[in-house]
């Protein structure tokens, strides 16, 4: 292709990855990549995406895209150099299965709202999986194993409820996660008793886990979204340490240095600080 080519076009991105790729020419570390060895950044850069996006940060969120996009040509190339598919191979099967699968809009077809859509699309998907001769008629099939374990606990969830598996609402939940709670305490106790014994950390792993999908269970009863309410948690803890490390140094001893008790009030000032200062009434 041409070296004058704009760089908005995406045949200059596939020219680039295959010089990259090439075994004589091109980078050692790119040449040396497989699928599964880019995988691993495939995920982080869709996180650093969602970062840019939690953020609002257009400028970063146009280069992380760019980043994933990366990703993409990068995994079409190394099937195209095994004879597997090519980029546009990708574009081609992606255009038509957005197509398939909003009859809505591209077949006339009739759809009530957003809600009516995800049901249509979730029996789209179930007729592919048939007519690919998929024998799993399960509610749960066509689960990724390779999502977060968090985001597949949600999906694994929602599915069982559309066939009614379901708590009623988050009472019965909240309950539920006081005695997953409970249970983790006993094999916390048990531990403690017997520090070598690996059942006991295995049914400890056990509770904690069953604490976790309970955790996220409660969160999909309540509208939020796992990834982003632990996000935010991340992010408040993260700006939260950071200024207990700064008033620490500013006061003459590093937070190293200094008792337990004295994190935890350093802890509770920074929190305090955050509050929004309230105006008296007028």
């Amino acid at each position: 292709m041409s070296a004058l080519a704009d760089d908005r076009d995406i045949s200059r991105l596939l020219d680039i990855m295959a010089r990259l790729r090439d075994p004589q020419a091109g980078c050692p570390w790119d040449v040396a990549q497989t699928f599964a060895t880019i995988a691993p950044y495939t995920i982080e850069e869709a996180y650093e995406v969602a970062d840019a996006i939690d953020r609002n940060d257009l400028g970063d969120l146009r280069d992380e895209l760019g980043d994933l996009l990366l990703q993409v040509v990068f995994h079409a190339r190394m099937a195209q150099e095994q004879g597997a598919f090519d980029f546009g191979e990708v574009v081609a099967a992606i255009s038509d299965k957005m197509v398939r699968r909003h009859p809505h809009v591209f077949a006339g077809e009739a759809v009530a709202d957003a809600a009516a859509q995800t049901v249509a699309w979730e029996e789209h998907k179930r007729r592919e999986r048939e007519a690919s001769g998929a024998d799993d008629d399960s509610a749960l099939a066509g689960i990724a194993r390779g999502m977060p374990e968090w985001q597949r606990a949600v999906k694994l969830q929602k599915r069982a409820a559309r066939v009614g598996f379901d708590w009623p609402g988050p009472e019965p939940v909240i309950a539920k996660l006081h005695e997953e709670i409970e249970e983790a305490r006993v094999e916390f106790d048990a531990l403690a008793a017997t520090p070598g014994d690996a059942a006991v950390r295995d049914r400890l792993e056990d509770e904690i886990g069953d604490l976790l999908f309970v955790a996220a269970n409660l969160a999909r009863h309540a509208g939020v979204d796992v990834g982003n309410a632990l996000r935010r948690a991340n992010g408040k803890f993260e700006r939260r340490f950071r200024a207990m490390e700064l008033l620490a140094r500013e006061r003459g001893t590093p937070l190293p240095d200094l008792a337990l008790e004295r994190h935890e009030a350093l802890w509770r000032e920074v929190k305090a600080a955050e509050k929004p200062a309230q105006t008296p009434a007028g």
